[in-house]
């Protein structure tokens, strides 16, 4: 098909290019900061005034001067000139070289000596996963923070369980609440320890033998030791990997990514069960005054901050499968094809996660919750629930078992098909009272019935959850704690 003739169209704007909506709608501006080009840059110029000054340190001919050189101009990239080194070098990396030793002529002879490309690429990399991973921590605290808040103002209050979405024994508002959070606070303690297990690439060379600084040091081991570590104590990490190829072991995206799937999981799972609430008008996301559900039925309060959550959590998943076939296909001391996918993968997971984490810290900072539709839908089903306790007190009034049992049981099915054949009330209490075999406890049915009664132990699970485990969490964390409510573009 031939393309269409644009020859005559209006002029061109960012508008009329590509752009992925995580960069302009969903995710933060910090974390869209965080995998920028221009923050990728300026850590490889870090890297490589970091490394030069170490090397000087050690012994090599390197002057102060070549070192003030490259600190002047750690941040003022030349973008023009280096697409044009790319568009003639075919080499990124170079390019860049190339760029900076035009900013700096007095540093181009040390510029990136001894390196070799991953040494910027990978520990960069690992720069934007480490301050990713940080950027991610306090939404999700917040998110915990809200859920206690919530959790603790409606612990109390009965509602009705689901399995297999149908009606079950019931819980409380507060305990499902908690059955969210708890998720939550999973993910969070593994982000940290992802965080805290995070190791720098450090100075490996060409394929991680480390054969060009044992050449610059004149076969001086231990300054080559030395200056693997005191590079990767100076750009922040505690610890380096002790043995790559030319690139980090590619399982240790593969960790990361997986902890940030966790998150997406927990907060879909939080997300569906919203829907369904919403479904059943018993509780509801935050809906702003002049927000529109629908452009044609005005009356629609569609859950959309859930929807997303949802959208966003099934293309979280689907990228976790690429560090896995990554990990697994790296061909001895490295393959380039592992490098276009994590350019996309590793960025893109981190944004996703990030855009999960801010909707939901929206959703809980504003649950809506309807106890009067809960206590509705409470009534109708309960009186069934309560049969077997209504059951025990007539036989403990002095009724015999087996004939109160069958007199329930026909009651309950003339009731259930009031229900559910004609659509009307459930009057099984009704239909008990007015039985003179129940005449002993009748006075004592809606007692009985009260749904306090059927929540077992649920309020006091929420108020032993958030003592014992997320209170102490959160004053842990009490820091990370953001005040926003998450910020939501459509």
């Amino acid at each position: 098909m031939t393309p269409p003739d644009d020859s005559h169209s209006a002029p061109r704007s960012a508008h009329d290019e590509y752009n992925s909506p995580l960069g302009t709608r969903y995710a933060s501006p910090a974390m869209r900061r965080n995998f920028s080009d221009g923050c990728r840059i300026r850590h490889w110029r870090r890297l490589w005034l970091t490394l030069a000054s170490c090397e000087r340190e050690l012994g090599l001919p390197i002057t102060q001067a070549q070192l003030d050189a490259i600190a002047a101009h750690l941040d003022d990239i030349d973008w023009e000139q280096a697409a044009e080194h790319e568009r003639r070098l075919r080499h990124d990396v170079m390019a860049h070289v190339h760029t900076l030793g035009d900013q700096a002529p007095e540093a181009r002879p040390i510029l990136h000596l001894g390196a070799t490309s991953c040494f910027v690429t990978d520990n960069s990399e690992l720069l934007q996963i480490r301050d990713g991973l940080d950027l991610l921590l306090p939404p999700l605290v917040s998110t915990i923070a809200a859920l206690a808040r919530f959790a603790e103002s409606h612990r109390d209050l009965p509602t009705l369980a689901y399995t297999h979405f149908q009606t079950a024994q019931p819980t409380t508002v507060g305990k499902r609440a908690c059955l969210w959070m708890q998720d939550l606070v999973d993910d969070l303690e593994r982000l940290r320890s992802v965080r805290a297990e995070l190791r720098f690439r450090g100075v490996k060379g060409t394929t991680g033998t480390q054969a060009s600084y044992l050449s610059l040091f004149e076969g001086d081991h231990e300054k080559v030791r030395r200056l693997d570590a005191m590079v990767t104590e100076r750009m922040g990490f505690e610890r380096c990997w002790p043995v790559t190829g030319q690139t980090y072991t590619r399982k240790a995206d593969f960790v990361v990514l997986a902890a940030l799937a966790g998150i997406g999981q927990s907060a879909a799972k939080l997300a569906h069960d919203v829907r369904l609430l919403a479904h059943l008008r018993e509780l509801e996301e935050p809906f702003e005054k002049d927000q529109i559900g629908s452009s044609a039925m005005a009356y629609k309060r569609n859950p959309m901050r859930s929807e997303r959550i949802c959208a966003l959590n099934r293309f979280l998943q689907s990228l976790l499968h690429n560090p896995a076939d990554t990990a697994s296909t790296q061909w001895l001391e490295r393959t380039l094809d592992d490098s276009a996918n994590r350019r996309l993968a590793i960025a893109q997971s981190f944004l996703a996660a990030d855009a999960i984490l801010q909707l939901t810290l929206n959703v809980c900072s504003g649950l809506v919750v309807y106890p009067h539709v809960i206590g509705r839908h409470l009534a109708e089903e309960l009186p069934f629930m309560a049969t077997e306790t209504i059951l025990m007190e007539g036989v403990r009034a002095g009724g015999d078992r087996q004939t109160l049992h069958e007199a329930i049981r026909q009651h309950s099915q003339a009731a259930a098909q009031r229900v559910k054949g004609e659509g009307k009330s459930n009057d099984l209490l009704e239909r008990v009272r007015s039985d003179p075999l129940f005449a002993p406890i009748a006075d004592r049915l809606d007692a009985l019935c009260d749904s306090r009664l059927f929540v077992g132990r649920a309020p006091q699970q929420v108020d032993e959850y958030l003592t014992e485990v997320v209170r102490p969490l959160l004053e842990e964390h009490a820091a990370l704690e953001s005040a926003g409510t998450g910020d939501v573009r459509v």
